[in-house]
């Protein structure tokens, strides 16, 4: 089984936050999804990013996103795990969620990828994405 995994930090400033990282750990900001990219979006979240990735440090990936919480306690970072393969991507959401909360259930979403997050028995927050 395959799988990478990625940092995905909750902001309250994901556009400035990356500036930050990207000047400190040197590389650069590869994708940018609005709120406002989504069906539906409230007027007043549409410039807020849902989804950044950066390329840092020599090549390793950093997810972002504003978060629509406080951005204090365990809730500040969520791992997230990309699967090339929706079977093992599937089995991994079910293997956390035991004893867990879905907080979002993995299904095919809009921008292409199957995706889903849970809050495991421990409290950490995952996301898991099969490309």
């Amino acid at each position: 089984m395959t799988a990478q995994l990625n940092a995905y930090i909750h902001s309250e400033q994901a556009r400035a936050q990356a500036t930050f990282y990207t000047q400190a750990l040197g590389g650069e900001v590869l994708s940018v999804m609005t709120y406002g990219e989504m069906p539906g979006t409230p007027e007043a979240t549409k410039d807020k990013v849902m989804h950044m990735v950066l390329s840092i440090a020599g090549g390793n990936l950093l997810f972002l996103s504003d978060s629509f919480e406080p951005v204090r306690g365990k809730r500040f970072i969520s791992l997230a795990l990309t699967y090339e393969n929706e079977e093992d991507a599937r089995q991994a959401f079910t293997n956390l969620a035991k004893d867990g909360a879905v907080k979002f259930p993995f299904d095919l979403q809009p921008w292409g990828a199957h995706y889903g997050e849970i809050e495991d028995k421990f409290g950490v927050h995952w996301q898991i994405v099969k490309q």
